[in-house]
């Protein structure tokens, strides 16, 4: 072969190469869902919806919850993770009225969710679709808490983490009574805890029990507990979870969380997870509206104050300010009013603790 037949079979490998690599191109190129979902700091200004599962999708019209209310108040707010369908903001500031009621001082909220769902960049796989809530075990303490309390202020870890059980000396009956308050209400499917903290309920709830099937025992959840509603009205996209068994959950169940087959390490620890993977292609095809649509105004302009469900206004230039908020009538028995949105420094925030290693 002389040289020339062997310089143009080179050039012709090298041109079916370079073809090859930019067929791969996009592929390789493009994002990951949470990098972009992570990106933005505001709403879609739509009408509200959920949409796909609690592990993978996103919604629109997402409301936030003030940093502050007579009953509660917001932690990690640098994470911007305060925002959840409206049913679901609903949801916690009702809880936090009637826990106080009850006894209980005020809710410390962790995350909700991130202004449009989809996978986050730390933490959790689920709480992408705008209705799971994290509920801290820690009352809100009596005077305001700072910003950067927090930011670096510990929850109370109420379990032991060698036995998986609770610690008695921090467990109060007004603990229980809070889990029960937040499982009376009908929205509520279901709510995660510690399998230690499910045990404690079991041992020592008396009469009425009917309400322990929807409290689920789960890894972590050992200083705050996971609350969550079903697909709402409106979100026909929005697929349901299974439905929780009619008994109460204390028995085999609950047994094999205090096995070591729960507690046995990771077989494959650095494997990927979902969230570090997933791509808009992933992700339900709507999803790709709900992260190109416009944005309210400002934060202010998508924040629940009571009365009625605000409907965010769209900013018309990137500058705008903030608009009066318009309201949907008929929104039922809704919270009563709270704060307004305060501005908070970007502040680094602590990673959700994982699951736990074996004995």
């Amino acid at each position: 072969m002389n040289t020339a037949m062997r310089l143009g079979k080179k050039s012709l490998l090298a041109a079916a190469l370079g073809l090859l690599a930019l067929a791969a191109q996009p592929a390789m190129a493009e994002e990951r869902a949470k990098d972009l979902f992570g990106a933005k700091k505001l709403p879609a200004a739509t009408a509200a919806q959920s949409i796909g599962f609690y592990s993978k999708g996103c919604f629109a019209g997402g409301v936030a919850i003030p940093m502050d209310g007579p009953t509660w108040e917001v932690m990690r707010p640098s994470r911007n993770r305060r925002w959840g369908h409206p049913a679901m903001i609903a949801v916690i500031e009702k809880l936090s009225r009637d826990a106080a009621a009850d006894g209980w001082p005020g809710l410390l909220i962790g995350d909700i969710s991130q202004p449009r769902g989809g996978p986050m960049m730390t933490g959790h796989a689920s709480h992408q679709i705008g209705l799971d809530a994290d509920i801290w075990l820690t009352p809100m303490p009596s005077r305001p808490l700072s910003t950067a309390q927090r930011e670096s202020m510990s929850a109370t870890l109420m379990v032991d983490e060698k036995t998986h059980l609770v610690k008695d000396a921090l467990w109060t009956p007004q603990h229980t009574a809070l889990l029960k308050r937040a499982a009376s209400y009908p929205q509520v499917e279901r709510i995660l805890v510690n399998p230690g903290i499910k045990k404690k309920l079991c041992d020592t709830v008396k009469g009425d029990r009917a309400w322990l099937r929807k409290v689920r025992p789960f890894w972590g959840h050992d200083y705050h507990f996971h609350m969550r509603i079903g697909c709402q009205p409106g979100s026909p996209n929005c697929k349901a979870q299974e439905t929780t068994p009619d008994d109460d959950g204390c028995g085999k169940p609950l047994a094999w969380w205090f096995t070591q087959e729960p507690w046995r390490p990771n077989k494959n620890p650095d494997a990927p997870k979902a969230r570090d993977v997933m791509t808009m292609a992933n992700l339900p095809s709507e999803c790709r509206a709900v992260l190109d649509a416009p944005g309210p105004a400002s934060a202010e302009a998508a924040t629940y104050h009571g009365g009625a469900v605000p409907v965010a206004v769209v900013a018309s230039e990137p500058e705008a300010p903030a608009q009066p908020v318009s309201t949907v009538s008929g929104a039922g028995d809704l919270p009563s009013a709270a704060n307004a949105f305060a501005a908070t420094p970007r502040m680094g925030a602590p990673v959700p603790r994982p699951r736990p290693p074996a004995n």
